[in-house]
This record gives C-alpha cells, structure tokens and sequence, in this order.
C-alpha cells in the first residue's frame, strides 16, 4: 500500500510546491499607486479546495488574500451576497417593493422601506468614508483595507468570469459588481447590528409633532456645543398621557434585550490543559445562528505565508476569519448580554420641537432627507432627524414607544456606529498566538461590537472575556443622570435613559478607550486560566460556577439573577467534564450531540406524576375542551430526557413545555425558587399543582393527535429538514428546554412538524492539540457552504450534521495536499 501511494502523494506535494512558489512572482507594490499588483495587471490567488467545498486560499499579501476570499465566497453565495449589497446601497424598495419583509441578516428593519431609508442616509451622509479614512486605531488597519479591497475585487472578477447559475438571481439586474466602500458598508451594518440596527424603523418614522414641522428648507448647521446663544426658559413639559409607563417600559426594554430572544446566540467552553490528556487546551465552539440568508457563516482556510494561517467560519461578505484556530489557539463567540446603545431624553426647544436645550442653550436637529427609488411608484422622501447623541428615535420595538412630544424626544446613543474595527479584531486573533494574545488583540483594536471571546491556546490556557464595545454608563452616572424613564429601564435591563439637556451627563472617556464615550478594555469582564470557561448568551457572572466574575456596571449584564436552562444545563455538562478530567476532541464531539434536555431532567417525571394523577386521566385544554391525556403519562415517564433524533417523547414534551413555561410564571412552576448561592441547581421541583400543567398536556396531545403525530413518535421524523427531496431527521432543541444543541424551527403541523430550522447550531468547532505541529480539529457547518440548490456543497454537511458526524480538518499543508477530493484555482483578475 505504501508502494501504491507514494508516488502520488509525491506529485500532489510537487504541485502544492509549485502552487507556492507561483505566489512569490507577484511584485511589490507600485510606487506610484501603492497597489500590490501582480504579473498579468491583477490581483490573483490560489484555492485549494478539500472535501465540502472547503477552500484553503493561500495569497501573497493582505490585498490578494482579500480577492481570492471574495472570489470564493462569491463561487459559494453569490446570490446572498447580492442581496445583501443591494441592502446596504438602499436599493430594496427599487428592486423589490417598499412592504415586503428583508431577511433580517443586516438589521430589524420590517419593511424594504424603512431598511432603504437608513442605509441610504447612511450611505449619503458620507458616515463609512469617514469611518474609512480614520486613521487606526481608531479606525481600521492599512491590512483590513487592503482585505476589503481585495475581497471585492474578487467578487467582481468572479462575476465578471462566471455564469450564474442560482436561482435566486440568476439573471437578476440587482447583482452588480462591488467597491471597497460597500463592503465596508455591509461591515458597518454588521457593527450596528445590536443598535442602530435594532432600531431603524424607529429612527425612519420619528418626526416632529404635526404642529411643530419646521419649513422644508434645509435649516442651519447645528450649532457647536457651547457656542454662544439665548439662554431659554424651562421647556414645554410632556405630555403625561403620552410618556411612556416607567414599569410597562421597563419591562419592554428587558424583553427587547433579552439574548435568549434573538435569532443569534451560542455556546463555547475553554478547558485548560488541567484538565485534558494532552496538558494543551481545548475549545468547543457552537454558534446558534440563522440557516438561510446573510447572517450564515461560510468556511475557509486563509494563508499568507510567514504572516497569517488561520481557518474557521466567516460571516458572509467580511474577509476575515470571524471564529476560528490557528497552529496555537482557538477562539468562538456567543452573543453578549452588553446594552450596546443608550437612550438621551431631549428637552425640546418651546419655540421649535426640532431644536434640544444642552445647559440652557439650543441646539439644532440635523435634518436627513432621503428619497428612495421604489418599484412601480414615484420615489419616497422622508426626513431623518439627527443630534448630538445620535438619531431620534420614535420607537425600539413595539413595546417600547418613545413618543416625540412638544416638550420631549429620544435620541438613540450607538458607539459602534463609529466602529468599523470588527474585522481589525478578527484579524489580529488570527494572528494571536496564545490566550494572552487574543487578550492584547481584543485590547488593542476594540472592534467587536455585540460578543463574548472565548478562548483556549495549546500551552493549556483559557480566556473568557466580554471585551466589547459598549456606552461608557456606569452605575453612578445612571444613578446621576436617568430620567424617571432610565431609572425603570436602567435596573432591569442595561438601557439607559439619560437626561440630554445637561453636560454633566456625557459618557466620558477611558484612557485606554481608542473612542470617547466608551469603556476601555480594562473594564471588560475577564476570567482567564479557569479550569473551564463557558457562556451561554448569559452575562459574564458563571463564566466558571466556583469563579464567579462580579464587580461590572449593569450595562455589562446582570449578577446573582436566574440563569437560562440551557447555561445551567452547560455549566453541569462542561463542569463534570473538566472534573473528570483527561479530556480529548472526541468529549467536545460527545458534548455537542449528547442533546440532553435540562428541562427534561428538571421536570419530565414530575410532570409525568402529575399527568398520571389527573382525575379519569382527563385534563381541560385552553379553548375548554376536555382531552383524554392518559396516554401521554407513561410517554412521558419513559422518555429518555434527549433530544436526539430517534428520541421517543421528546416532541410531546417539546410541544407540552413550551406552553407551559409561556403561561405560567416561574414563581408557580417551581417549588424551589432561584437562589444566588445554588444559582446552576435552582429553581427546582416542579410544581405539580400547578394549574397550567394539565392545560399545557391538553393542548399539546390534543394538537399532536390532530396533526395526526403519535404522542411517541420519532422527534427526527417531525423536527426534519428537506435537501434535495431527502428528508434529513435533525436533532438538538428550543431554547426553552435548555439544549446545547439549539435548534429553532418554526412549527407547521400540515407540513410534518419542524420542517425546516429558522436557526440553531452552525458553524461548529471542536479544536485542541497534540503536541504536534497541527491542531487536531473538527468542524461542522450544517447547513453547507451554498445557498444554490444546484451545488454539491449545499446539503453535504446537512446530511452530515442530521447522522451527527464531523468534517476532519485539514490544516496543514501535507493535509491539504493529500486530499482525495483536491481541486486547484488559480483565481485571477482579467484587466
């Protein structure tokens, strides 16, 4: 066999030899233009391909490694790609009508309209060029620019070389070639995503009380802070009828913050080389992010040799590497619980609702007009209001109105909207070499906007830390300076409300902050070489149950507060795991498909106990019909607390949890409540008294058996996913039940059940080391590199993800180059 082989792998190790040596015949940059141009008039790149469509490109320089990750991204995604420039230019009402719904990968936004409006106000206001040109660190690396530059040169020279053969746009006059700017801009959108972003039709709608609408011509600059003019008296008080409720406020800005709600969340654990067979440390990486549209994640290996080798998953249209490992250490993120924005309570001007009192002076509103082009109607105009803190904002979210009064308005804080160094963070943890260097390069570019880092190093550290960009609010400012409004919103939730009309209440500045008005890195919440370090979307406090971390401002995220299921479910997995010790890649891989059910170890005998003890085994549904449950009691008994795919009860309790923890509150589900000194163990005991059981086990056996679904029945062959007319059982579940392996898919009885996921787990990563000179790690991208139906790649780690399996990775060159399934592009611009 050795015979047999040898000779092979000798001629694919002369090709990759001379795959290298080709990059070393592109010049140096040109002393004219500063570009890094190379024979032929181009930017080129080589791409290995490996099994799964995974591409190694391996570049030169910064701007070359750009053009080869666009060119491959575009081979893979053009079509989301498109979709998600045609976003950012506020070009979506023109192409595909000002109502329907965006996709949601680059803000809120519920209408084509209002996303139109602010991005193309983002676009005409000049905010990314500036954002641009500010020098680093401040603003991004001459190496992020030459990325960017590059990457949509790539994208452009793939369109220009390629057919489209997509559905999605095949054909499609929206798919035009890129600048620099754009994919910067789509980096901005990335970067408010938390805020601003959150509030875009807020921000559209919010105009002036009818009565008090300024003429239309455009009015004079605002004036600078402390510059001379007529002191005022006391502004207009509110209108009562029309402030917001503090209590209903507080408890709408809770729910809008609360990570556990979005579409984005995750899980990572570090463990220290104490606790592994190797003494090198271990990460497991499982981000819960959306299946379908811009927000995906998308696989490659990046090399620049002597300067960068890093692979993982990047969200699509960035160049970096946003998770991921290199020879040395490995890093993931789960969403932070951080308040990225702060709201200002505006005195009105009484004379002029569009000018606010700063110490008693006034200061002009600047005046946004922007007209949308819109499909099959005239263009639509409207005015966006701007202050100093930021646009004003009528609403975030429909529970939480921020009414423009005579008296009042709302202006909305977001520090990342002058932060485009998120790439700049991703590229220097590729970079990093340790724990302590993915701090330093945290510390150093202070991009990442709405994530926790956590970390591991194959010298056996570990680092958690939630170094992200954040208002300067601390507690005593809030106490100092919230409106009756901010103290409501600031205790429960993070969000600030300050009073704007005095300068006394500005944000301030740390000096290790690269930005005013931020905290510096030294404020972060940071636990390094902790046995084991794990966040599930909850804030910092039980990064490590013995080593709790405390001492942060509320904006950071609360203390001593009820953890979410699937954070208490983790810290018992990732505990017991680092207590037994000898820890290998293949315990991650246990970990991430063990699909145990804290709920279900929690509450499943209980609420079987109780369903047996139901009078004539009947229970009263929601809508008062009596409903025969008996036959879900022993279903219940003997179901074996996972939800794995073959698991047999776990789609009733699915079904019957859900709608009991929507109706009751936690105080009657538990009879052990919460305590902040047992916080991973309570609360407990369900309460079997509890009214709301028998209503929740009616209504879910009264709608399975209407849907015609056995109450036993297979979780996988109703939580399942479609691929080329193959039905792919998928495993893991609903964050209610407190899974790792989050799947979230939106329930359709007629069609099966779960017939398709919304989102969950994605690009996953289980990543250590052996003392050699490669990583040993596993990946998986569940849903594949493409979006094209018609592409092998766009359902082959589905189909690995449904049977649990895991994608070898291929990190070092005799690896790559040993590939059975190798295949060679040399990705070339035509000029």
């Amino acid at each position: 066999m050795h015979l047999s082989t040898r000779p092979i792998l000798r001629r694919v190790a002369l090709t990759g030899a001379a795959l290298l040596a080709a990059t070393a015949v592109v010049p140096q940059a040109s002393a004219a233009t500063g570009d890094r141009i190379p024979a032929g008039g181009g930017l080129s790149a080589v791409i290995r391909y490996t099994e799964n469509g995974i591409p190694h490109i391996l570049a030169r320089d910064y701007a070359q490694l750009g053009f080869g990750t666009g060119w491959a991204q575009a081979a893979d995604q053009v079509c989301v790609l498109a979709d998600g420039f045609v976003t950012v230019a506020g070009e979506r009402s023109r192409w595909f009508g000002p109502d329907a719904a965006p996709d949601g990968s680059l803000s809120s936004a519920t209408r084509n309209l209002s996303s139109d409006l602010y991005f193309k106000g983002v676009r005409e206001s000049g905010t990314v060029e500036k954002l641009l040109a500010t020098p680093a660190p401040a603003g991004p690396t001459k190496d992020l620019k030459e990325l960017m530059r590059g990457w949509a040169a790539g994208y452009n020279a793939w369109l220009a070389q390629n057919r489209i053969d997509d559905p999605a746009c095949k054909g499609a006059g929206w798919v035009r070639p890129v600048t620099t700017t754009d994919v910067a801009a789509r980096g901005f959108a990335v970067s408010v995503l938390g805020g601003q972003g959150r509030g875009i039709d807020g921000i559209t709608a919010a105009q002036p009380p009818a009565a008090a609408q300024p003429p239309i011509a455009q009015p004079p600059a605002a004036a600078a802070p402390g510059s001379p003019a007529t002191p005022l008296g006391p502004a207009t008080a509110p209108d009562p009828a029309s402030a917001p409720d503090p209590a209903a406020a507080a408890e709408a800005a809770r729910e809008f913050f609360d990570t556990s709600r979005y579409d984005m969340g995750s899980n990572a654990v570090a463990f220290a080389g104490s606790t592994t067979a190797s003494g090198s440390g271990l990460l497991l990486g499982n981000p819960h992010y959306p299946w379908q549209g811009g927000r995906r994640f998308w696989q490659s290996q990046q090399t620049i040799p002597g300067k960068l080798n890093v692979s993982g998953g990047s969200l699509l249209g960035t160049a970096v590497v946003n998770i991921g490992f290199n020879e040395k250490v490995a890093w993931s993120h789960t969403v932070a619980t951080g308040t990225p924005v702060s709201l200002h309570q505006l005195t009105l001007d009484p004379a002029d609702a569009t000018a606010y009192l700063v110490d008693g002076k006034p200061e002009r509103m600047t005046r946004r007009t922007v007209t949308v082009p819109v499909s099959g109607g005239d263009p639509v105009t409207r005015t966006q209001w701007w202050t100093r803190y930021g646009p004003v904002v009528s609403n975030l979210g429909a529970g939480l109105p921020l009414p423009w009064t005579a008296g009042t308005a709302y202006a909305l804080n977001d520090p990342n909207a002058a932060n485009l160094r998120g790439s700049d963070s991703a590229l220097a943890m590729g970079r990093a070499r340790s724990v302590a260097g993915i701090q330093e390069a945290l510390a150093r570019t202070q991009g990442l906007p709405w994530v926790n880092t956590v970390a591991a190093d194959s010298a056996g550290g570990t680092l958690f830390t939630q170094s992200q960009v954040l208002p300067r609010i601390t507690d005593e400012l809030a106490a100092r300076c919230s409106t009756p409004l901010g103290r409501a919103t600031y205790p429960a939730s993070g969000l600030a409300v300050l009073d704007g009309s005095r300068t006394d209440c500005a944000l301030g500045s740390d000096p290790d902050a690269v930005q005013p008005g931020v905290f510096g890195p030294g404020k972060a919440p940071t636990l390094r070489d902790a046995p084991y370090a794990e966040n599930s979307n909850d804030s910092a406090w039980l990064a490590h149950a013995d080593r709790p971390l405390t001492g942060y401002e509320r904006v950071w995220g609360n203390v001593a507060t009820p953890r979410s299921l699937r954070t208490r479910g983790a810290v018992e997995d990732v505990s017991a795991m680092a207590a037994k010790g000898r820890l290998t890649v293949a315990d991650l891989e246990k970990q991430q498909f063990a699909n145990r059910v804290p709920a279900g170890d929690l509450a499943a005998a209980d609420a079987a106990n109780a369903c047996a003890a139901l009078p004539g085994g009947t229970a009263t549904g929601s809508d008062g019909s009596a409903v025969d449950v008996s036959a879900a009691c022993p279903v219940l008994a003997g179901w074996d607390r996972t939800a794995d795919s073959t698991s047999r009860g776990a789609l009733l309790f699915d079904r019957f949890w859900r709608r009991l923890t929507a109706s009751t509150a936690a105080k009657d589900l538990w009879l052990v409540p919460f305590s902040a000194a047992d916080p991973v163990r309570t609360p407990r005991t369900l309460n079997q008294a509890a009214p709301g059981i028998g209503r929740a086990l009616a209504d879910a056996v009264a709608e399975l058996r209407a849907a015609g679904i056995a109450l036993d029945a297979p979780l996988g062959e109703h939580q399942f996913v479609v691929r080329g007319g193959q039905k792919l059982p998928v495993g893991g579940g609903t964050e209610a039940l407190g899974v790792w392996n989050k799947i979230e898919a939106p329930w359709n009885a007629a069609a099966g059940g779960y017939a398709e996921v919304a989102h969950g787990s994605s690009h996953i990563q289980a990543v250590g080391w052996d003392r050699g000179h490669c990583p040993v790690a596993r990946t998986l991208l569940t849903y594949g590199q493409s979006s094209n139906p018609g592409s092998p790649h766009s359902a082959d780690q589905t189909r690995l993800f449904s049977r649990e399996r895991w994608v070898t990775a291929r990190f070092c060159e005799r690896d790559i180059l040993t590939s059975p399934q190798l295949k060679v592009v040399w990705a070339r611009e035509r000029r």
